[in-house]
């Protein structure tokens, strides 16, 4: 089938559902334009932070995004390209948008305050302190997860003759590998930029918040300070072991964790959603003219004998994949962390909350059409099955398929792109994550204790916990285990979202069946994925995989008590109003 009908019809469904479910969904919930928000009513300069729409829309997609419409689909397609285009398009119109929008608006309407703080409201002190509980695990898992993927990709590398250079090429550094290959060094270029948008982060941030800089002369500038990253990755690729760049990643994100949102992590995404962005528009491109040439999919449009040898059954296990193009509880920790302070209109709520989680979902699309039409099966097969080194996997493919649609760019430089667009997701993720995880555990200490003591208060504690956590997850467990495993802490995140959001829905007298219905669904899918997982770490002996799997569970079942008490509760308040 060609790649042009197949994106058409997946597109066309997500900006039917943009318009008119997104509409409709912001009816019920009844926003309000002209309400004052809390980045308004509380600004500090530091967390609550009133921005523009453009800005924040910015940072808060390259927050949510992450790897998961990256790395989860190019996972997924081992099941066929079908089963996963159907889940990201439908998914995320009824599920996953309506989780972020609706998160969004009820922090809002909270004052600003994290999805668990609104838990507190609406499900009593026992959903709070079961809700952190549950966030702490479930960060942890996401940024180990994360860390491995980062360190894999910067250090990533693939056989010279696969990429279309000779022994002569300038284009990319070499060494020899184990077997005797000469490889290029992909990911030393994703490293150098890195390092050079980081740095450059702290004067963007300057002159978007403390000179106040134009729109469009800020984005002309974060696109040169992207382009040059990646000129000077070219000349200086910066080549360490993937255990270096654990803790170099580990370091930095200790630091930038407690800094101000416009010192680092607000103009960090803002620099590097340039790369996501070009990326993402030469993709689309890309696919329309590799359709014109008549380029079909290559994977065939269902595979589940081979997605159940590799993975497991197709459900629950798919659906959990795709741990953010579809549905992705990490998306309510940041609209409740940081979005919901900066944004400066309840307008921009729907345009925030629904419309980024349809542009993340598009991206998911997209990557399953490059996958699925443009790696060879065979290098799929050693890449992404046998290595488990997804970022290569998706990078190789976005090379294969620019060399097909515009053939005056190498595969080499277009698998470089690839390896980019992901590594900026990547970064960005680990940011925000560990600032969360940190928001966490400063709340979690007081509802477990009275009065905490001063040290656990403390920022450096809460950090430095996150992050020592986040390492010991991600050296101690190989990839594929944690990805699978966080995918189904987030996926059931997000289903515990929707019920804390349709308790908080009914205690003001909503209609919830349109976020009670999906969580339903979420957290069958999500239960039965830990019960077959928690059977995998047992066999293999992962020990700490298997700690995580339990707790997961046992959270999980409190948190469905206590919500369908407090459910019951307000239904009855109701009626009898």
């Amino acid at each position: 089938m060609n790649v042009m009908i197949v994106a058409a019809a997946a597109f066309g469904l997500l900006g039917a559902g943009s318009r008119f479910y997104g509409r409709f969904i912001s009816r019920q919930v009844g926003l309000d334009p002209d309400r004052p928000t809390p980045a308004q009513e509380r600004e500090d300069g530091r967390d609550y932070v009133p921005t523009r729409t453009s800005v924040l829309f910015a940072h808060h997609f390259s927050a949510i995004a992450g790897a998961g419409p990256i790395l989860g689909p190019t996972i997924a397609v081992m099941y066929g390209f079908l089963p996963a285009l159907l889940w990201i398009a439908f998914g995320a119109v009824f599920i996953g948008a309506v989780h972020d929008f609706t998160a969004l608006f009820a922090s809002l309407r909270e004052g600003g305050r994290s999805i668990a703080e609104v838990a507190r409201q609406t499900m009593g002190r026992a959903g709070f302190g079961l809700f952190c509980a549950f966030l702490m695990v479930m960060l942890v898992l996401v940024t180990g997860s994360f860390l491995s993927a980062t360190c894999t990709a910067l250090t990533s590398m693939w056989p010279l003759e696969k990429l279309g250079l000779g022994t002569e090429q300038t284009l990319l550094k070499t060494q020899v590998s184990a077997d005797g290959m000469l490889v290029g060094r992909i990911g030393g270029i994703a490293s150098t930029s890195v390092i050079v948008i980081t740095l450059g982060a702290p004067l963007m941030g300057w002159l978007l918040y403390r000179r106040g800089i134009r729109t469009l002369p800020a984005y002309v500038l974060a696109a040169a300070v992207c382009g040059f990253s990646i000129w000077i990755g070219l000349q200086f690729p910066v080549t360490l072991d993937p255990k270096v760049w654990a803790v170099i990643l580990s370091v930095y994100v200790l630091l930038a964790a407690g800094a101000p949102v416009w010192v680092i992590l607000q103009p960090r995404d803002f620099i590097n959603t340039q790369i996501l962005y070009a990326g993402m528009g030469l993709v689309a491109a890309a696919l329309v003219s590799a359709g014109l040439k008549g380029v079909g999919m290559s994977f065939p449009a269902l595979s589940l004998a081979e997605g159940a040898r590799s993975i497991g059954a197709l459900w629950p296990m798919m659906f959990v994949t795709i741990a953010c193009g579809a549905i992705s509880g990490f998306h309510a920790l940041v609209a409740g962390g940081t979005t919901s302070k900066q944004c400066r209109s309840e307008r921009d709520a729907k345009r925030i909350g629904f419309d980024a989680m349809v542009l993340e979902s598009a991206l998911g699309v997209m990557v399953v059409l490059i996958v699925g039409s443009a790696l060879a099966s065979a290098d799929y097969q050693k890449i992404v099955v046998e290595q488990q080194n997804v970022p290569l996997g998706f990078a190789l493919a976005t090379g294969h398929l620019m060399n097909t649609a515009f053939p005056f760019i190498p595969v080499a430089l277009g698998t470089v792109f690839g390896i980019l667009m992901l590594e900026g997701f990547l970064v960005t993720s680990l940011d925000a994550a560990v600032r969360l995880n940190r928001y966490v555990f400063e709340e979690l200490w007081g509802f477990l204790l009275k009065s905490p003591p001063a040290f656990m208060r403390y920022y450096w504690f809460n950090a430095g916990l996150s992050v020592a956590l986040m390492w010991v997850i991600s050296t101690t467990n190989a990839w594929r285990s944690v990805w699978l495993v966080f995918g189904t802490a987030n996926q059931l995140l997000a289903a515990l979202t929707l019920l804390v959001v349709s308790a908080w829905l009914l205690k003001r007298g909503k209609r919830a069946w349109f976020t009670i219905a999906p969580a339903l669904f979420m957290l069958v899918t999500t239960l039965v994925s830990l019960y077959l997982l928690l059977g995998k770490f047992i066999s293999e002996g992962k020990l700490i995989l298997v700690v995580a799997d339990v707790l997961l569970f046992a959270l999980a079942a409190g948190m469905i008590v206590v919500a369908a008490r407090s459910q019951v509760f307000w239904a009855r308040r109701a009626d009898t109003a």
